[in-house]
């Protein structure tokens, strides 16, 4: 049986390799794929084929959704390549020249899912492309034969939406990430040019993530902290890491050690610390202080 017959021109020839790795998964099922191909000029036809005794209706859903991951990959790359330079200008026009040199990486790996997923925008940017899949996996079961050329001039507008969706998200996430680092290059320097008022600071992390600061002769840095602002409530668990940042800051310790920091639920906040205050960092779960914490006994 005739699954699919796929039209393209020379420029496009990496594509029979795309389909040969098809057919190799399908081998790999013990599936058997048939392929014929035909040039005419500079068109080529591909014409791909499967027994009827190993048809079904979930082979059949298999191979349209690889041959839609074969098609979103090309529409991804002829965006890279012929759009998002215009629409990165146009809606992010506030960019500088290496900003862009920088986050156009970024936007590639987003829209071929090659990086890892690091938070709530990557996972955002897996769906939208999975979206998109979908969308093309749809056109593929309505047609028996994809014209590349076609489809990406009938198409490739509706699809760049979704691809623009992407490429926000990706910009969002570096402008966030570019502002925290200006926000850490600007403790650095605060916490370098003020004299250290504290000698060493003890961040005690509790199994319940639970934080308490002392410094070398057991003082509490955050009750003495508290006592000087009577007015401001430090209930939650994020005002209570920012007033640890805070009384960080003011006190610029010459040395900072973190007991137990498996235990700290927010990686961020022991990031912060790292980034600002670099080599005065140290880190122990060994000490007397810190086997306490293991058995549950409040330090």
């Amino acid at each position: 049986m005739l699954l699919l017959t796929v039209v393209y021109n020379r420029s496009m020839e990496y594509i029979i390799d795309e389909i040969n790795d098809i057919k190799k998964c399908f081998e790999n099922k013990k599936m058997a794929l048939g392929i014929s191909e035909s040039i005419i000029e500079d068109t080529h036809f591909i014409k791909i084929f499967c027994s009827d005794d190993d048809l079904s209706d979930e082979s059949i859903k298999t191979f349209n959704f690889n041959v839609a991951n074969i098609l979103y990959k090309i529409v991804t790359i002829e965006f890279c390549k012929k759009e998002i330079n215009n629409f990165l200008a146009d809606t992010y026009f506030f960019l500088k020249y290496d900003e862009i040199k920088q986050v156009k990486p970024k936007i590639q790996e987003a829209l071929l899912s090659e990086g890892s997923i690091t938070g709530p925008n990557m996972v955002f940017c897996i769906n939208r492309r999975n979206k998109i899949v979908d969308k093309i996996t749809r056109c593929i079961e309505e047609n028996d034969e994809i014209n590349i050329s076609g489809f990406l001039t009938f198409r490739t507008k509706e699809l760049n939406v979704d691809l623009e969706c992407i490429v926000d998200k990706v910009v969002e996430e570096y402008m966030v990430e570019k502002e925290y680092n200006e926000f850490i290059k600007l403790l650095k320097y605060f916490v370098e040019i003020q004299e250290s008022k504290v000698e060493e600071v003890n961040i005690f992390i509790e199994q319940n993530g639970d934080y308490s600061l002392k410094d070398e002769n057991g003082n509490d840095l955050v009750g003495n902290m508290i006592m000087e602002l009577p007015d401001v409530e430090f209930n939650s668990k994020e005002s209570q890491e920012e007033l640890i940042i805070s009384t960080m800051i003011t006190s610029a310790p010459k040395k900072i050690i973190i007991h137990c920091a498996d235990h700290c639920k927010n990686k961020e906040l022991i990031g912060t610390i790292s980034k600002v205050f670099v080599d005065r960092v140290h880190f122990c779960d060994k000490c007397t202080e810190c086997e306490k914490i293991k058995k549950g006994i409040l330090v």
